[in-house]
């Protein structure tokens, strides 16, 4: 297994795209090929993907509002049931603790007008949470995340 990395990998730089998340993978900046989270509840969360599947996650260029993981449809994105703090959530929360930086990537549409592909955003840090009604009512984690500079 893969050593955690906090920070940048390699040579890649925020802009790089990729065409998918095999590349992704490979690249080792988000090692999982399918979650959106890379991290663990002791050491926290080296990564996240946005790719546009939890109904609260905003993208502004000051700042991030990423959505927890659990509970969702996974058709339509809507949250079926409450988030629990498990998993990948509970390495978000130690991020925020640690004030570790989390590499953040989106997928995006290709300038070519081709399929889509994610770009490496860059570091963020999370400076907040919270826990409440998201916009299906039900009760989601939201991490805020801002750019380091």
């Amino acid at each position: 297994m893969n050593q955690p990395v906090f920070g940048h990998v390699g040579s890649y730089r925020p802009g790089d795209t990729f065409r998918n998340r095999i590349e992704l993978a490979f690249s080792g900046l988000h090692r999982p090929r399918r979650a959106g989270v890379c991290g663990t509840q002791q050491l926290g969360a080296e990564s996240i993907v946005l790719a546009g599947q939890y109904e609260d996650d905003v993208f502004d260029e000051d700042e991030i509002r990423y959505a927890g993981n659990g509970g969702r449809d996974a058709k339509s994105g809507h949250q079926l049931t409450d988030q629990v703090a498990v998993g990948t959530n509970l390495a978000l929360l130690k991020s925020q603790e640690t004030g570790q930086p989390v590499r953040v990537l989106r997928k995006v549409p290709a300038e070519d007008g081709g399929a889509d592909v994610y770009r490496y955003e860059g570091l963020y840090q999370i400076v907040d949470s919270s826990y409440g009604p998201g916009k299906s009512g039900f009760n989601v984690f939201v991490f805020r995340l801002r750019p380091i500079i």
